[in-house]
């Protein structure tokens, strides 16, 4: 569907003069940031300004003096590169963003850094650059407040009501996730997501026709969106009427192509790829001024503009004042609702005692795989944790991730099972974006192998210290039978690499049960829990504790004055008990140690809190022995696997790639 220009009347063109009037205050704004940082993206910036002049007038719900108000609208720059046009909007709105700030754009601590960074600047409402991850996260942001809608509102109080924008570019649209992400929302039917298409046919190597000629209108169409179509991009009135378009759908969500000129305005520059990403330059920024009639101050904001501005933020604080008086009467009417479910806030875990009382129990001597003891924790944790919900990336049965509480689907989104599809990065993307949200804990569960495919998506989980819940499973060569594609050799590894990201690698279901606690209750950013496909011998609870202080604990037989330390993580724990069994007998005492957490082990020996004996140390990982080989002391040496897998059954492949009792213990005796 097309819209187009109709006439306007006299009281029309006084506002469409303001609106030019605002729009070139945003370019201009923009331009004189990134001349005077020498760097930036002026092109979008130029072209979508009357969009996004037409979105925060006239749609956006927000109030400026509250970023967090839980009702407001979520406007997400997906193309973060345009991020001076984001600044220049949240500056004339009047967040806490002040002019000497702009002037700092791109500069060592400012609050206008180069792409938006989530919890840097107020009104940024996640951390974009990566290319279709905002539009992805936008995807969870519309999810959630539907979750939270079916799960908050009631017939005499309704305090879940706000959209979730998009603004788009040809970058965001040809990178996977967002078909990934697209084709979700579209199942689910999230109508209250706009994503606005910034149309320019320019990417960096120049024209985008010249690498992707997709039909974009016929590909949303397909997914299940309401498609709409603006031929002008300085159409202001065409453009508002799209947008109301959109807000009027409430079964599917919307896609607005709007057709742009890149660098608009700009001589010399407008329409190519030049305008992409450099500083005009201050001969062409003096004709810019001199072509759209602008002062030649830099920084100039009209006080018409201005006054505009802050009317409609006080509109948005009048809408906020409302909703407060309503929030405030139902939360004494659904207390316990309202504590289940904060809508200012991350939710944090209730009865997390059911946990530990679950790590207490497991029986020693028993076996089960620490997926199965997984399921078992997380079934417990969902009981007494209303706002945790999530899914697998179409891996339910195998990574044991399916909790009570009924499936999320179009229309009825009062269930906890989310079905994120066969679709591992949007998974992470969108568990994101409902994280930031706020109201809902989001996990998500894959085979550890396909880390590789969300990484980007859990990169940013981390930077922007979001408490996702990643569950990874089938995590070592003991796949077998699948073979090297399925068989994870150095995904483990480089998830430790993340900063910020906990990794945790459980040896039985003691430790599974630790780990759900410690994931439950770390609120400061992701975690990563690493699971068996096979069967494991249960250890026991003893010293449980001690991993929680130092990453760590000695499990088997106790040994007083140890010749050699076996320490392992997973199921490599019981190799190295085995192993241990095997240098008895060869007159060599050794104690095994179980290292749940590296990092935190890392830290405690940096500090001088190890939990090591005084003995040489055989590291144990069934990867890459890059980071064990780092904490190596001088006596110790390492047993790992330094290339890919076979197929076969798990203990031959073990077998085949040196991980074997005998092999450890013949490494052992080495030292």
């Amino acid at each position: 569907m097309t819209v187009t220009t109709t006439e306007t009347s006299q009281n029309d063109s006084s506002t469409a003069q303001l609106d030019q009037l605002a729009i070139d205050t945003l370019r201009f704004l923009t331009v004189d940031a990134i001349e005077a940082a020498n760097s930036g993206h002026p092109g979008l910036p130029l072209g979508a300004g009357p969009i996004a002049w037409t979105l925060w007038s006239r749609h956006l719900r927000h109030n400026p003096a509250d970023p967090h108000w839980p009702d407001r609208d979520r406007f997400v720059l997906s193309a973060g590169h345009g991020s001076m046009l984001l600044y220049a909007l949240l500056h004339l709105f009047g967040y806490d963003l002040p002019m000497q700030e702009l002037r700092r754009f791109r500069q060592l601590d400012s609050l206008t850094p180069g792409h938006p960074e989530y919890g840097h600047t107020a009104g940024v409402e996640t951390t974009t650059g990566p290319l279709g991850q905002g539009l992805a996260n936008a995807v969870g942001m519309a999810l959630a407040e539907r979750m939270l809608a079916a799960r908050c509102n009631t017939d005499a109080h309704t305090v879940v009501d706000h959209r979730t924008w998009v603004l788009a570019g040809d970058g965001d649209l040809m990178e996977g996730i967002s078909h990934e992400a697209a084709s979700l929302a579209g199942t689910l039917g999230l109508g209250r997501l706009t994503v606005i298409y910034d149309d320019n046919d320019i990417t960096i190597d120049g024209p985008a026709s010249q690498s992707c000629t997709d039909d974009a209108e016929a590909r949303f169409a397909a997914y299940g969106w309401q498609v709409l179509s603006v031929a002008d991009g300085t159409d202001v009135d065409a453009v508002d009427r799209a947008l109301a378009t959109a807000k009027a759908s409430t079964d599917r969500p919307t896609f607005i192509r709007v057709r742009t000129v890149i660098g608009q305005g700009a001589p010399d520059v407008e329409g190519t790829p030049k305008a992409h990403g450099s500083p005009l330059g201050a001969e062409r920024l003096a004709a810019m001024r001199e072509r759209l009639d602008w002062p030649d101050a830099h920084f100039h904001v009209p006080v018409a503009v201005a006054a505009t501005a802050a009317r409609l933020s006080a509109q948005g604080a009048a809408a906020q004042a409302d909703w407060s008086v309503t929030h405030s009467a139902w939360q004494r009417d659904n207390p316990t609702v309202a504590v289940d479910f904060p809508l200012r806030g991350q939710p944090s875990p209730a009865g997390i005692d059911v946990l530990r009382t679950l790590a207490g129990a497991a029986e020693a001597g028993t076996r089960v795989a620490t997926r199965k003891a997984s399921g078992a924790a997380l079934t417990a944790l969902s009981a007494v944790y209303p706002a945790l919900v999530g899914g697998s990336a179409d891996l339910a049965a195998s990574t044991n991730t399916a909790i009570p509480g009924g499936e999320v689907s179009a229309g009825d989104y009062a269930g906890r099972t989310i079905h994120f599809g066969i679709r591992e990065h949007a998974m992470a993307a969108v568990m994101n974006g409902i994280s930031l949200h706020g109201g809902l804990r989001p996990f998500g569960s894959t085979f550890l192998v396909f880390a590789d495919y969300l990484r980007p998506a859990l990169r940013l989980s981390a930077l922007m210290r979001q408490p996702v819940i990643y569950v990874f499973t089938h995590d070592s060569i003991h796949v077998g039978e699948d073979g090297p594609t399925h068989q994870p050799v150095e995904q483990l590894e480089s998830l430790r690499l993340i900063p910020g990201l906990t990794v945790l690698r459980p040896a039985d279901a003691a430790e599974t049960a630790l780990a759900w606690d410690i994931a439950a209750t770390t609120m400061s950013g992701p975690t990563a829990l690493v699971l068996s496909r096979q069967d494991l011998p249960v250890l026991g609870p003893d010293g449980l504790d001690e991993i929680r202080r130092t990453g760590a604990r000695v499990v088997g037989a106790l040994t007083e004055r140890p010749d050699v330390v076996l320490a392992a993580s997973g199921s490599e724990v019981v190799l190295a008990l085995e192993a241990a069994d095997v240098l008895a007998e060869r007159g060599v005492r050794a104690t095994v140690l179980s290292v749940m957490w590296r990092e935190r082990l890392d830290d405690s020996i940096r500090a001088g809190r190890s939990p090591l004996p005084d003995a040489p140390v055989v590291w144990i990982e069934a990867g890459v022995t890059t980071g064990w080989r780092a904490l190596a002391g001088p006596r110790d040496t390492v047993v790992g696997i330094e290339r890919f897998g076979e197929s076969g059954p798990g203990a031959d492949v073990a077998a085949r790639l040196g991980l074997t009792p005998d092999a450890v213990a013949d490494a052992a005796l080495r030292l």
